[in-house]
């Protein structure tokens, strides 16, 4: 589907949605919604409340109804056991999988990058606290942002603290099997100051740290920001990502709204034989149900290939 022609379906989609609500909601293939996409996109809780309502198991159906069948909860650490009991129970039930939660992200302090033993204290109760909370929920991966960089030590002799602040972290997942992604940020529109920004320095790092427990996120997003250069830098780190997250740029919202051409991005990895999960870490370009609808258009388009 050219890019024109998406487009007009959107319009066409929004009138006939606009005559849907007089008479009665619609089935997610009556509406042209229902999917079978070849990459494992994942949502968050949240993306599709307009339409779903707010209780998280009613969103889970509507996420897998939809056809997208991963999940991802950058707060489940923060949820009650009992609560991720039963969104884990739903999900095996729905068979989606679950994709990252954080397992630690300080973009306040110097952490990863300190040799401080109380910091190292504090790294090593995160990790083993969301090591039982991915066995709670079978999640395979957790995020992981290494920090601030001190200003006040070598670059050189930072990138080393971090390194083995790593591999000592990665012991305690390893048992598990749990994979801490590590994800660079842009420091410029979103993130400054913190010690890991792009994808050749996450690659460096995890082929220092050396553990099958300690890979890259790569996140297109922010990539997209600090380096461009998308599929060469994806064909180059391949051999250390395990995990994907999108969003459009300018203003991280869904693929088709900024410059990012995620449709090629999209059928780039599914040729490479990515069969791991693409976060959905956006907003959306419109409100309400209408902007639900446009997301799930926006998916259908750049899956299409």
């Amino acid at each position: 589907m050219e890019r024109r022609s998406f487009l007009q379906a959107g319009v066409a989609a929004g009138a006939a949605a606009m005559t849907l609500g007089a008479t009665g909601s619609a089935s997610a293939e009556e509406e042209g919604l229902k999917s079978e996409y070849k990459l494992k996109y994942a949502p968050h809780f949240g993306m599709f409340e307009n339409s779903a309502g707010e209780d998280l198991l009613d969103q889970l159906r509507f996420m897998a109804d939809h056809g997208f069948m991963a999940l991802e909860d950058n707060g489940m650490r923060g949820r009650s056991v009992e609560e991720q009991e039963a969104i884990a129970r739903e999900m095996e039930r729905l068979g989606m999988e679950m994709g990252v939660f954080v397992a630690n992200a300080d973009f306040n302090n110097v952490t990863f990058a300190s040799r401080d033993p109380e910091v190292r204290e504090h790294l090593k109760n995160e990790i083993q606290a969301s090591v039982e909370v991915a066995k709670r929920v079978n999640a395979k991966w957790c995020t992981v942002v290494p920090g601030r960089y001190d200003q006040g030590l070598e670059w050189d002799y930072q990138t080393t603290i971090v390194v083995d602040n790593l591999k000592f972290c990665a012991e305690i997942c390893e048992e598990s099997g749990l994979v801490m992604v590590l994800e660079p940020l842009n420091p410029w529109r979103d993130h400054p100051a913190l010690f890991l920004t792009k994808i050749p320095q996450a690659y460096m790092i995890c082929k220092a740290v050396d553990s099958p427990s300690c890979k890259v996120l790569n996140d297109i997003y922010h990539q997209q920001i600090t380096e461009g250069n998308l599929i060469p830098n994806i064909d180059m780190a391949w051999d250390e990502t395990v995990y994907f997250q999108v969003a459009d740029n300018p203003g991280r919202r869904e693929p088709t709204t900024g410059e990012v051409n995620y449709r090629n991005i999209f059928k780039h990895l599914h040729n490479k034989g990515f069969t791991g999960i693409v976060g959905m870490e956006h907003g959306k370009s419109q409100s309400g149900v209408e902007g639900e609808k446009a997301l799930i258009r926006a998916y259908q388009y750049s899956d299409d290939f």
